[in-house]
């Protein structure tokens, strides 16, 4: 059975004694230590939550950027091409016109120089004619 006697007083003043020790030198600093590691964990999570959000931001951003390029490089390098076949037909007809002037040029020579061997034929026929009849008339 329990008794109440001196020592129980002493024992309950010392456990009182112990709780206040206690309180001022563990639990206070503990509890304290306990919500400043709180207070850094949910500071961290808010700033995770904020570096997640500043990515995705970022990355759209960024996504948009990209999209921006594509069509700019699509429409620089459509133009480039349309530059690029407008150079090459500039190219095709100008050859055409130089070949179909290079072919003027040769029948023009080639037409001067038959009227020359028809003149060059027709002197000496006419020479050869006037030998003939001179020979047929001298025999």
């Amino acid at each position: 059975m329990l008794e109440f006697n001196s020592w129980y007083f002493v024992l309950l003043a010392n456990f009182l004694i112990l709780l206040v020790v206690l309180n001022s030198i563990l639990f206070r600093p503990l509890k304290k230590i306990l919500k400043e590691r709180e207070g850094t964990i949910n500071g961290m999570l808010n700033e995770a939550k904020s570096m997640i959000d500043k990515k995705d931001s970022m990355l759209k951003e960024f996504k948009a950027q990209q999209m921006e390029a594509k069509v700019k490089a699509k429409t620089i390098y459509e133009a480039l091409r349309q530059e690029g076949l407008k150079t090459q037909k500039e190219t095709v007809s100008k050859a055409e016109a130089e070949a179909v002037e290079m072919i003027e040029k040769a029948r023009k020579e080639l037409q001067a120089e038959c009227e020359r061997a028809k003149a060059s034929l027709k002197a000496d026929l006419e020479k050869l004619s006037t030998e003939i009849m001179n020979k047929l008339v001298k025999a």
